[in-house]
């Protein structure tokens, strides 16, 4: 099969084709198909990278729900407080990030007593605004692991 290089100046679409270095030598497939045999690899292309540039719409959406299926805690790490939860008193899934943001206690049981953590991920920094904020509002609530974190942080 003929080769097909990585052109950062290019746009990518689903039906293009684009050969990588893979364990076996290089390989050429369709972005599309791409996606689906590695998709943690083309988004770290794309997002971490910058080297490849691909159609919001036909490529990059279609990548962020493969990397859901394909490698669920690499989908949450990127996710973050954009992640959809069902959250006690909201009619359906928000964005973690509107109870963190707005009732910082109520997230906090949600996620750390209510063992939710596997649900969203927080980085350290988010982590420490979060108990910050809990340890001035409601101090009396929080574990001892959190309140070490904070003094430590």
């Amino acid at each position: 099969m003929e080769n097909y290089p990585l052109d950062s100046e290019k746009t990518y679409y689903s039906g293009d084709y684009l050969t990588l270095d893979c364990e076996n030598g290089p390989k050429t497939l369709k972005v599309g198909e791409w996606l689906l045999t590695d998709p943690v690899r083309i988004h770290k292309m794309v997002v971490r990278e910058k080297v490849l540039h691909v159609d919001q719409m036909e490529v990059f959406a279609p990548l962020v729900s493969k990397l859901r299926r394909a490698d669920f805690e690499y989908y949450k790490r990127i996710t973050g407080l954009r992640m959809m939860i069902d959250f006690p008193g909201y009619p359906s899934e928000i964005e973690a990030r509107i109870p963190y943001d707005t009732d910082p206690i109520a997230f906090y049981k949600w996620w750390r007593k209510g063992k939710h953590e596997h649900v969203v991920y927080l980085s350290p920094a988010y982590q420490f605004k979060l108990f910050q904020k809990v340890s001035v509002m409601e101090p009396k609530i929080m574990l001892k692991k959190d309140i070490d974190f904070v003094k430590n942080f």
